[in-house]
């Protein structure tokens, strides 16, 4: 069979069929009397089954290996074409997901393209100085993709950089609080901090709700930080976890100084100075009950007062102590 009629049977251009002669991938048998190549059957049956191994992501020069080596053992060759062949699919995916990063952001021209893409880059430099500067001189009329941000965010164990994220999702407008809430369900629990972190900068409504759910995180951290935003925004939520943290010592004094942002009524102080009262009859450590009766200094009304005179009464010198001291300095403020 002569090469025209080779090429058409088979798909393999004039071309690259003599290129195959050339490489000797695939050498016709005879020529004729004209020197025209002719194949014969078994030159056809070598050419679909090179190409049978090109379609496998083989090289010329592996196929030609596979084809001619009698003790050619192909379990290797193929492992190695399974790792390239994946990591190939990950590079598509790579790309996949950053075209949809582009997509999201809503590019008006051609310049938001490149500076997202700029941005995307950035992110996955060495250099926590390169990503942070990447973050803080995005364009302020610049649509930013949100979801690349809540993504590096997650990942970020710069403070500064994390900082800077952080900046950028609040001007998104809450738009990152649906990937952030997945980063409060996620089973690592720095990834959680990271994501509870981030949405109490965020002053929308919606953060509110995040943080409550938070309130019940197993990671003592994570419950602070939620509880203390909370406070912030005057949520009375909060209170239960904040006294806990005044009696674990953990950021007590933020925490009781919210306690007071939130005992802004009778009923309110009431409130939290029943908690405090219980906390100090439950704790048997001198330091937590000290705590405690700190806490109280920072509750507004009669409810507080009357706390710290029998406080003032107390079996512990140093609890007692500390509540006629808070007491001398109301009555000295009045």
């Amino acid at each position: 069979m002569l090469i025209g009629e080779v090429s058409r049977r088979s798909g393999v251009s004039v071309r690259m069929l003599r290129h195959y002669d050339a490489r000797g991938l695939v050498v016709p048998t005879g020529r004729t009397t004209g020197g025209y190549r002719e194949y014969s059957a078994a030159d056809i049956r070598r050419l679909f089954h090179l190409e049978c191994l090109r379609t496998l992501g083989l090289s010329l020069a592996d196929a030609k290996r596979a084809l001619d080596e009698p003790d050619f053992a192909p379990a290797t060759l193929v492992a190695e074409l399974i790792g390239h062949t994946r990591a190939r699919i990950r590079a598509e995916e790579d790309l996949l997901a950053r075209l949809l990063q582009v997509d999201a952001s809503a590019p008006a021209d051609w310049s938001d393209v490149l500076q997202v893409v700029s941005l995307l880059h950035a992110f996955e430099s060495d250099s926590g100085g390169h990503r942070q500067r990447a973050v803080l001189t995005q364009d302020d009329t610049a649509s930013l993709p949100v979801t690349a941000l809540v993504e590096a965010l997650l990942a970020e164990d710069d403070p500064n950089v994390a900082g800077a994220l952080q900046w950028a999702l609040v001007r998104a407008d809450g738009h990152g609080l649906p990937g952030l809430e997945a980063g409060l369900e996620s089973p690592d629990v720095v990834v959680r901090r990271r994501a509870v972190t981030a949405i109490a900068a965020v002053p929308a409504a919606a953060a509110s709700r995040l943080l409550r759910r938070a309130l019940d995180d197993p990671d003592t951290t994570i419950r602070g930080r939620a509880a203390l935003a909370l406070g912030d925004r005057g949520d009375a939520g909060a209170a239960p976890v904040l006294v806990d943290l005044v009696v674990e010592g953990i950021r007590d004094v933020e925490a009781a100084e919210r306690l007071g942002t939130l005992a802004d009524g009778p009923e309110a102080a009431g409130q939290i100075v029943s908690a405090l009262e219980h906390r100090l009859s439950d704790a048997d450590d001198s330091p937590a009950r000290l705590r405690l009766a700190q806490a109280l200094a920072e509750i507004p009304g009669g409810a507080a007062l009357d706390a710290l005179t029998r406080l003032a009464r107390d079996e512990d010198r140093t609890v007692a102590l500390t509540a006629a001291a808070i007491l001398r300095a109301r009555k000295d403020a009045r």
